[in-house]
């Protein structure tokens, strides 16, 4: 009760609240303003198109012969998501601010990951909400090159908290709920969760071991490996998913691992089955309150899970549209005609004028739908003086020259795109098996039926989504999260799809990708209206009747992944596969979260600090960046 607030209670349903509502006329259509489009979106079967038949060998047999643009730049980053962006900002800055830069983006809209979905209610009110980086986490870890990034594009971390109502929840008496569904549990029944375990695990439906487990886990206080030196102990757990921590150390019920298997999957991209008991102690995850291990991160824990075990920062840093909200300040910074304004409040109100990112004569220029598929050296890349970029736009192929280029897509497009890399280094950015992940945003018409069931949001164990909940109660300038259970708001949905439980995570991570290249959004509209029938039934909610759209945001090249046992065997003293992937060549450089293994908005700042710095040198003026995934080295303990 005395932990602050973290991305873990978010992911669980805990401490999610309503979505906010912005009164106001809607922006231009859909068509030519994308965060207003619904449906299926993210990376999409249309977007992907180019790129995957680069992968699969036929696309030079059709693409004919280049046409030139005659455009010659600076610096070309291959990118808009929030790495491209700040390293075109960075690019510029340390270059005496009048560097030309052109930024290429295959998406029809900017921010990567990082993306905006916006909504008009029946009533007319627009709702604004995030597709899928969602927050800054940890302020107080962020590095200098990171902080002084965000000085200079005006983002305030602490006027952010301020706009985030800790209390709101509380006024409205919404606690967490768990659905618990019948395919798996033999019943539909959501459950209201309180402090005590004991208070209500005997409402769920599991069978009495499975009850008497859970209970013990939550709310007793066991040393599972009495004996053991506190070395040992440790020892043991990084050698030892959490899974099996629970079945072959504590005995626990089957049903106690169908609760908890997908619990860790939104925050660390994969199940208890495969990430380690020590990262699930870091994680706060249950079992581990009587085993005497201190509060020292471990060596042996993922980056995520040191961060997490003592991390000093409320999780409360979110703009209403997530971290597009920081996209959208870099482009501010980088094109001001195409998102005039001042302060963070004008970036949440302020449409963006999508006509005016490409404009000729322009100093930075940003083109979407602009698919990347060569990148050659003009001459041998130690002595060339430019580089020439082929590109797909509007069926047509064409070229483009820099005297730099930033590669900030993720690491395993990259060898598609040059012939110019050692084999080694293909083979360190083919290591970075992304996260599959969908994140959907429903916009319902009231959210009186949960006021009705007293829940801000609950997870579904087992479930196909992973639960769902209210959006942040964050309000900036006129935008105003909805004080009234009869406002509309928007409902969130995760899924990070994998494979069967068991294979190491990479083979989970693709065989997950290849499930969600079957489905449709007809698929998985049905799940979200099946869950949301089901679990919301006692509260009066009809899908039919209250779900008045629906954005899906299919990422099948999610986030990147981190390195974690028992997986990861050099990690984290051996040589890591990212130094070797993100090295530069000649006047090319990489930056993305891939390069930090690590998929946190200031992991892809400070590596585009690092691309900058690679092409420039030690500028003057450019302050340190984090090049360690994660928190500092000095977070990591020596136990």
């Amino acid at each position: 009760m005395v932990r602050r607030i973290t991305r873990r209670d978010f992911l669980d349903g805990v401490l999610l609240t309503a979505g906010a509502v912005l009164a106001g006329p809607a922006p231009a259509e859909a068509a030519s303003y994308p965060p207003a489009a619904t449906g299926l979106r993210g990376q999409t079967t249309a977007s992907a198109s180019v790129m995957h038949a680069l992968r699969d060998g036929n696309f030079w047999d059709k693409a004919g012969a280049p046409e030139a643009t005659s455009e010659t730049y600076d610096l070309v980053v291959v990118g808009a998501g929030i790495s491209g962006l700040a390293a075109a900002f960075l690019y510029r800055q340390q270059s005496g601010g009048k560097a030309r830069i052109l930024i290429l983006e295959s998406a029809d809209d900017f921010g990567g990951h990082a993306r905006r979905n916006e909504f008009t209610a029946r009533n007319g009110r627009r709702i604004i909400g995030y597709g899928g980086s969602q927050s800054l986490q940890t302020p107080s870890y962020f590095s200098p090159a990171v902080r002084q990034l965000l000085a200079d594009i005006a983002i305030d971390t602490g006027k952010l908290k301020t706009h985030y109502d800790e209390g709101w929840a509380d006024r409205h008496k919404l606690g967490a709920g768990v659905f618990f569904r019948k395919e798996v549990f033999g019943a539909d029944r959501l459950v209201r969760q309180t402090e005590r375990a004991a208070d209500w695990v005997s409402a769920t439906p599991l069978n009495d071991k499975a009850k008497r487990d859970l209970i013990a886990l939550i709310d007793g206080s066991v040393d599972h490996l009495a004996g053991k030196s506190r070395a040992e102990k440790f020892d043991i757990l990084s050698r030892t998913t959490y899974a099996d921590f629970l079945t072959r150390i504590c005995g626990c019920d089957p049903q106690v691992i169908a609760y908890i298997q997908n619990a860790p999957e939104g925050y660390f991209g994969i199940g208890a089955d495969a990430f380690s008991a020590l990262d699930a102690w870091g994680n706060w995850d249950p079992g581990f309150d009587g085993m005497d291990l201190g509060d020292v991160p471990q060596r042996a824990m993922s980056a995520s899970a040191r961060r997490n075990l003592n991390d000093p920062d409320p999780y409360v840093f979110h703009f209403p549209d997530g971290n597009a909200g920081l996209a959208r300040a870099l482009v501010r910074a980088l094109i001001p005609e195409a998102l005039p304004g001042r302060g963070m409040g004008s970036l949440v109100t302020t449409p963006v004028d999508y006509g005016k990112l490409d404009v000729e004569r322009s100093p930075v220029r940003l083109r979407l739908d602009a698919s990347v598929v060569k990148v050659v050296h003009d001459g041998a890349p130690a002595d060339a003086r430019s580089v020439t970029l082929t590109y797909v736009a509007d069926g047509k192929l064409k070229t483009v020259v820099g005297r730099h280029v930033v590669l900030a897509c993720w690491h395993r497009v990259i060898p598609y795109l040059t012939q110019e890399l050692a084999q080694p280094q293909v083979d360190a950015l083919d290591d970075q098996q992304k996260v599959p992940l969908i994140l959907a945003n429903v916009l319902i018409r009231d959210w009186r039926a949960l006021a009705r069931l007293g829940i801000r949001g609950f997870k579904a164990p087992s479930a196909f989504w992973h639960g769902a909940a209210l959006d942040f109660p964050v309000s900036m300038g006129s935008y105003r999260f909805p004080s009234k259970p009869g406002d509309p708001a928007l409902l969130t949905l995760l899924k990070v799809p994998l494979g069967a439980a068991g294979l190491a995570p990479n083979e989970q991570r693709l065989a997950g990708r290849r499930m969600l290249a079957g489905l449709g959004f007809a698929e998985l509209e049905h799940e979200i209206r099946d869950m949301l029938g089901r679990a919301l039934a006692e509260g009066g909610f009809d899908p039919a009747r209250d779900i008045e759209a629906i954005t899906i945001n299919r990422w099948a090249h999610g986030y990147a992944r981190e390195y974690m046992r028992p997986w990861d065997p050099f990690w984290p003293d051996g040589k890591l596969p990212i130094e070797t992937a993100r090295k530069p060549w000649g006047r090319v450089a990489i930056a993305n979260a891939d390069s930090g293994a690590y998929a946190y908005a200031n992991c892809a700042i400070d590596q585009a600090a690092r691309a900058v710095r690679d092409l420039l040198g030690h500028a003057p003026g450019l302050p340190a960046f984090a090049d360690f995934p994660g928190p500092p080295r000095d977070m990591i303990g020596m136990e």
